[in-house]
């Protein structure tokens, strides 16, 4: 048994995944990874060559290019053959675009088994839409985050803002909706709440609340398991 435990947490986007996962692994002095991440950095490297309707040349493109994730005070960098992509990951056009991406069976395999091998020794607080039901099914503690359609549009909209991209809300929430449409009913690894995942409903949580129940949540699973955090 792993002496640190793979805590998974999966939701839509706009659910609070980043911020909680970011703030929770900091809690644990745990590793953090956002899986989502990497398909938007292929994504963004689809748009930048523009083969979004080329299934092949995808593939090839993430087969020939070292995708990288760092995280450090409070900060998660973007790689792609040591480039940094982080800016340019979290445009509404990769968001508008990530989903078809990612339903690609073959660029599934790729980035899962590599998230695997990142998670496979624990101590990781992994985040995205498959990571409780595909990724890591064994994990020790799940969670599936949700909240209401207009406080998701609201947030994502805002995080835009902030960096400077200024979009309408109508847009922002069409654009989730798409997202969510794709992504719950994509043949491949669909976004799903695992049986066993812990539903949290962020809607009307702060972040204080939400990191706060989650790790206490962790917390009684590491007793269970006799592992110190």
């Amino acid at each position: 048994m792993s002496k640190k435990l793979i805590v998974a947490i999966d939701g839509p986007a706009g659910s609070g995944k980043s911020t909680t996962a970011k703030l929770l692994a900091d809690k644990l002095k745990y590793l953090y990874l956002d899986t989502g991440a990497m398909y938007r950095a292929i994504t963004s490297l689809a748009l930048k060559h523009n083969i979004l309707d080329d299934e092949k040349e995808i593939i090839n493109l993430l087969e020939r290019t070292d995708i990288e994730l760092t995280y450090s005070d409070g900060n998660s960098r973007v790689f792609a053959d040591k480039v940094e992509l982080s800016d340019e990951i979290r445009s509404l056009e990769v968001n508008s675009n990530v989903s078809d991406i990612s339903k690609i069976k073959k660029v599934r395999q790729i980035l899962v088994k590599k998230q695997r091998e990142i998670g496979a020794l624990g101590g990781i607080v992994m985040e995205g839409r498959d990571i409780g039901t595909v990724v890591f099914p064994n994990a020790d503690v799940k969670f599936f985050l949700t909240a209401t359609i207009d406080e998701r549009t609201k947030r994502r909209t805002k995080e835009m803002s902030e960096k400077g991209k200024h979009v309408h809300e109508d847009m922002v929430k069409e654009s989730l909706l798409n997202r969510d449409k794709i992504d719950s009913t994509r043949e491949v690894s669909p976004l799903l709440k695992a049986e066993d995942a812990i539903p949290v409903d962020t809607s009307f949580l702060t972040i204080d609340e939400q990191v706060n129940f989650i790790y206490d949540e962790v917390a009684k699973v590491a007793k269970s398991k006799g592992v110190e955090l």
